[in-house]
């Protein structure tokens, strides 16, 4: 059993908007979110910005006071999300038909610091009786099939920076063959803390430069680490029989996945790029990709050194030096920061927007093309095209790759 999957619902919480229409906007004009940490005393940390979520209010977007006081900042922004993409969406489906796949790379970072903090101070009798289910991975996932009623499959994936991207694809997968009609599908992160600063800086993954507008560079020979970020993306995958029986909005058609991994380390990728090549290629095959075709691909783009050098290999391995170079290439990382198990399904909403609207967001910030990245990466403004087919790329820590092809509904 081969079915088609649609997606007809789409939310996000981003550090350039929290709706749809704010973000691709933004995205658009080339506005950067990054910006000097606000949220806690950065005087002491070697790092001082990142792409925080703004103007992030819990009761304006759907979510109930009591709800909001209890759960992570990870699990609040899922939800949110989650409630703008069941938005004018009436599925009048059997409960166990519907499932929730939303994964994060970390869970409730927040809430195992601040708890940690309270054992060493006060002891164990002092530790919220609510740590557990408000830092658990999985409870993004639970809250909201709770809030749906969605009795079918719900599985949190944690495959670090790849987590939204494998939900999504896995969710694709499940509707596909039949064990689901309907499932809200992505990622959702919050791990901007003092702790995650350090560790990730520590283990040099961070960019430590001071210019908000200019610390986020993929693709530049000027690059210093990625930017981290926060955020969440859902996106309500259907099947295609159904959406249309009901006549739901259909944003774009999901026609392609790839999952592999490099085997090699537990943060760097393989310098070859071949298991990446191999994830973009087969989900480019599934698509039935033909050469000439208007590509878009939504890089994952980081702007550490050997991430952007890989992953352009990579392309370049399962494409063909011809039509790697035709591609329409951009990191959207460049303005919002690497939301970590967030950032694919984010970046997929980014690809859906760039099939509908004809447009390619550009990577902002590359001035300094390193000349080993050759690509057509849409320097800094954005670009018209017809577009025929789009795809999102996520390599993880741990050597998840994962890769999404999306076409519109024929």
């Amino acid at each position: 059993m081969n079915r088609r999957v649609v997606i007809t619902g789409m939310g996000v919480v981003s550090p350039v908007g929290n709706d749809i229409n704010t973000m691709w906007n933004n995205l658009v004009k080339g506005n950067c979110g990054i910006a000097p940490i606000a949220s806690f005393d950065t005087t002491d940390l070697p790092v001082k910005i990142a792409g925080e979520v703004k103007d992030f209010d819990s009761l304006a977007m759907g979510l109930e006071p009591a709800f909001a006081k209890r759960n992570d900042r990870f699990a609040l922004y899922a939800m949110a999300a989650a409630i703008q993409a069941m938005q004018d969406n009436e599925l009048g489906l059997d409960p166990t038909r519907f499932g929730v796949y939303v994964g994060s790379g970390i869970g409730g970072f927040d809430t195992i610091l601040r708890e940690a903090g309270q054992y060493f101070k006060e002891g164990a009798k002092w530790v919220s009786p609510l740590m557990i289910p408000t830092m658990i991975a999985n409870m993004a996932s639970g809250n909201i099939a709770i809030r749906f009623n969605a009795q079918g499959p719900c599985l949190p994936i944690v495959t670090a920076c790849s987590t939204g991207t494998h939900s999504i694809g896995e969710a694709y997968r499940s509707i596909m063959h039949g064990y689901a009609d309907a499932i809200l599908a992505g990622g959702t992160e919050a791990g901007i803390n003092p702790l995650a600063i350090g560790g990730f800086a520590n283990c040099k993954a961070l960019s430590r430069a001071e210019d908000p507008n200019y610390a986020s560079l993929p693709f530049n020979k000027n690059r210093q680490g990625f930017v981290i970020a926060e955020g969440a993306g859902i996106l309500l995958l259907e099947e295609y029989e159904h959406a249309k029986q009901r006549g739901a909005t259909i944003y774009a058609e999901i026609c392609g996945y790839g999952n592999t991994c490099d085997a090699h380390h537990s943060t760097a990728p393989r310098p070859d790029g071949v298991p990446a090549a191999a994830a973009i290629k087969m989900a480019l095959e599934q698509a039935d990709y033909q050469a000439g075709e208007n590509l878009y691909i939504n890089a994952h783009g980081t702007g550490t050194a050997m991430n952007d050098l890989c992953e352009t290999n990579a392309i370049k391995l399962a494409m063909g030096e011809t039509e790697a170079r035709r591609a329409h290439i951009s990191s959207t990382k460049s303005e919002m920061g690497h939301a970590l198990g967030a950032a694919g399904a984010i970046e997929l909403i980014a690809s859906v927007m760039a099939l509908r609207n004809g447009m390619v967001p550009p990577t902002i910030g590359l001035d300094a093309p390193d000349p080993e990245c050759n690509l057509n990466y849409t320097p800094n403004k954005a670009v018209e095209a017809e577009l025929d087919i789009a795809i999102s790329n996520s390599l993880g820590f741990g050597g998840h790759n994962g890769c999404v092809a999306i076409r519109k509904v024929k």
